[in-house]
């Protein structure tokens, strides 16, 4: 793991906004001195000493390194979630460490796991086709979700000993990047559901309490966590569009004023602008270093397409 880190002196404790240079640490994630409460998990306080009945420490804030990789995959419409899922086993078993995808996504409607045992499922495959978005099954939770061109799709699988215990975490991170990165654009976002939103959550992202720009979900395993979903940059009529149809099949209530995008807000913002805004948001919190999609993760996502295409004609 890699901490930032700051000496202070046995005469105070300054605030933990105070930060200098950044090296490896060994240290437990999340060790406390014994008798005093670190300010947050992700601190490690060591003691340096004390003077005059004063005590000194050194307060470490962990920063996570991930990979970061931006490749899309336009081959095969499920080859985007199948490489996802690939990711996340690879980091759960160690063979790989943190990742984080953000790339331009085919145009799909995404099923979640409730979607599937509804009885209008094939009615909304149809109708996501008939609209020119092919029908794949996700891997996170949730209801059915639209990625297309004018859109971003994010995916970080992050290694975890209990991921239970992180998840409120997880999602509050990724919002608030989200958020981070929108108001840098002149953005008005906010967390929250919106009343009618379609692909309802906690932890989505709106304009102005009016439209949904950007929705999350997770998906656990034995070591490992994936976080991933969609921001939406432009064309959210498309989204609106396809949406109507397919949520009517499932027996959806939803308001389609909900959908919309960066774009409308904040007219000349385009997927470069966007996914530029949201790595320097992620760069305030991570290590992040560009790179590629291992070769065997590759591999074995190909092996995993079959896995999430929809099994109704």
């Amino acid at each position: 793991m890699w901490a930032r880190v700051r000496k202070f002196p046995p005469s105070h404790v300054a605030p933990n906004s105070a930060w200098g240079r950044v090296l490896f640490v060994n240290e437990p994630f999340g060790s406390r001195v014994p008798g005093k409460r670190a300010r947050d998990p992700r601190q490690v306080w060591i003691h340096t000493g004390s003077v005059d009945g004063n005590t000194g420490f050194l307060i470490l804030r962990v920063v996570p390194r991930y990979t970061l990789t931006t490749e899309s995959y336009p081959q095969h419409p499920a080859l985007d979630v199948a490489v996802s899922h690939a990711a996340l086993g690879a980091v759960a078993r160690g063979e790989i460490d943190g990742l984080i995808r953000l790339h331009v996504p085919s145009p799909v409607v995404a099923f979640g796991a409730v979607d599937r045992v509804q009885p209008g499922y094939a009615q909304a495959i149809r109708a996501a086709r008939a609209n020119g978005f092919e029908a794949v099954e996700r891997l996170a939770g949730g209801r059915a979700a639209v990625f297309h061109e004018q859109t971003l799709s994010f995916a970080w699988a992050t290694p975890e000993e209990e991921p239970r215990d992180g998840i409120r975490e997880r999602f509050e991170l990724v919002a608030g990047i989200m958020v981070d990165a929108f108001e840098r654009l002149g953005i008005d976002a906010r967390i929250g559901e919106l009343p009618g939103e379609y692909c309802p959550g906690k932890w989505s992202v709106n304009v102005g309490g009016r439209v949904k720009v950007m929705g999350v979900g997770q998906r656990l395993v034995r070591g490992a966590a994936h976080v991933g979903g969609v921001v939406v940059v432009d064309d959210g009529e498309r989204i609106r569009d396809v949406l109507i149809p397919v949520y009517r099949a499932l027996q959806l209530d939803w308001d389609p004023r909900t959908t919309g995008a960066l774009a409308d807000r904040a007219p000349g913002l385009d997927n470069e602008k966007v996914s530029n805004a949201i790595i320097a948001a992620m760069s305030r919190r991570f290590e992040l270093v560009r790179g590629e999609m291992p070769t065997s993760v590759m591999e074995e996502a190909h092996g995993l397409i079959g896995e999430h295409l929809p099994r109704v004609a």
